[in-house]
């Protein structure tokens, strides 16, 4: 298919602007990838040893960790985290976590924020890929509560001591803003469905992010049936991005319609901005800059319904957007990735949508001949301009046989 030529306005695209790469490059590569027990993904915690001072729940919770000087409880201070009692019993403390999105793991993001005299001393987390689903679950607000022996006798069905190990026992930093990430990198090839944290010997822990790419059997899809492609559950992964100042791209792709503005995909104002705006004769701004974000699909397809949701985003949303496609390999997307998208070699990018202005606070749908027949993909570029937020993306098509396209959905970036 001949590739059609960009709009004007996207002639001068700057990618990744001074000082984005340094920022990027100081954080582990994994933090890209998609928070897989986020209890927005359907994370939850169904076993915990002790939960005295604060539940386990809150390790999944999507906010940052927060703290409230004079809030107690009456088990004591209370702290946005699980906080297990002193132990004063042989063991140790531990809890298992049921991923909200099965999938690869990454790497781990233990974060100890506001826990400084009662941070976990040690860490260790183990995971396993179950069948079935275990059938047990913790309700409710257990502050004050621990496993009560029906429980343990419960969770020992799992053997969940002799789970895979994907960190050793390592020692934690305490929760103070400049050592509170403690960041571990895995290389585990397998399906994960459920992990084990365990803490040494006890102590708290404010949130726990599992960073990797979610697993679907695509198998169990009828072949004729609409998926979305670009889903957090059906592997959609953010590749790249050039600014996300107040939002990450990943945002976009998860589960339903944005809860808040902090749910979506939001960039600073470009400075690069003419001081008085002009449009063209479909009142598209005429602006010499853009932001991109790049998603690899779950499985590659054929896309033919879009959805862009700009929900919340009422007086930053974008001026307009434009997507674009394209076939890569594994091996390709490795050497895109080193250079950093970077424009110079960037790679032969079709469109997918033609540039589409924005309204407010708004679900824009396209289908039909709205959208191009780029046939089968493995990428899309979501470009916008000149800047501002967008809450969900969601591209529907049919998902196509590997061979078509070569892609390696579960490659390392």
């Amino acid at each position: 298919m001949k590739t059609l030529s960009m709009n004007h306005r996207f002639h001068e695209s700057p990618w990744k602007r001074p000082g984005m790469l340094k920022e990027a490059s100081s954080q582990p590569h994994f933090l890209q990838f998609n928070n897989l027990a986020c209890e927005t993904a359907g994370g939850k915690v169904i076993f915990a040893t002790d939960e005295w001072f604060a539940p386990a729940r809150n390790l999944l919770k999507r906010d940052p960790p927060e703290f409230i000087a004079t809030s107690f409880t009456e088990f004591g201070k209370w702290m946005d985290g699980w906080e297990t009692r002193r132990k004063r019993i042989p063991g140790h403390d531990w809890c298992i976590v049921q991923l909200g999105v099965p999938g690869i793991i990454h790497g781990f993001d233990v974060d100890t924020s506001f826990f400084t005299g009662n941070y976990a001393p040690y860490v260790s987390i183990q995971a396993a890929c179950l069948d079935h689903t275990p059938c047990f679950t913790l309700d409710g607000d257990r502050t004050g509560m621990a496993a009560s022996p029906s429980q343990f006798e419960a969770v020992a069905q799992l053997n969940s001591d002799g789970w895979e190990e994907l960190v050793p026992v390592t020692a934690l930093k305490p929760g103070y803003s400049d050592s509170c990430h403690n960041y571990f990198s895995v290389t585990f090839p397998q399906r994960v469905t459920h992990i084990r944290l365990n803490i040494y010997p006890d102590g708290g822990i404010a949130r726990l992010k599992v960073y990797g790419i979610g697993n679907k059997h695509w198998s169990t899809v009828p072949g004729k049936d609409q998926v979305d492609l670009v889903a957090l559950v059906n592997g959609g992964v953010c590749v790249g991005y050039s600014e996300a100042h107040y939002g990450h791209p990943r945002n976009m792709i998860g589960l339903g319609r944005a809860d808040n503005m902090g749910d979506g995909w939001e960039t600073a104002r470009r400075l690069d901005r003419p001081k008085i705006l002009k449009v063209d004769e479909k009142g598209i701004l005429q602006v010499p800059g853009c932001e991109w974000a790049i998603f690899r699909l779950g499985h590659p397809g054929v896309i033919s319904r879009i959805e862009l949701d700009t929900n919340h985003f009422k007086g930053n949303f974008p001026d307009s957007y434009k997507i674009e496609a394209c076939n890569f390999t594994r091996d390709e997307e490795r050497t895109f990735l080193h250079n950093q998208w970077s424009c110079d070699k960037s790679p032969n990018w079709r469109i997918l949508l033609p540039p589409q202005k924005l309204k407010p606070h708004h679900r824009h749908f396209f289908s039909g001949e709205s959208v191009m027949r780029c046939g089968p993909v493995t990428h899309v570029r979501l470009v916008i301009a000149p800047d501002g937020g967008i809450s969900r993306l969601r591209l529907w098509g049919q998902p196509v046989s590997n061979n078509l396209t070569r892609p390696q959905q579960t490659s390392k970036l």
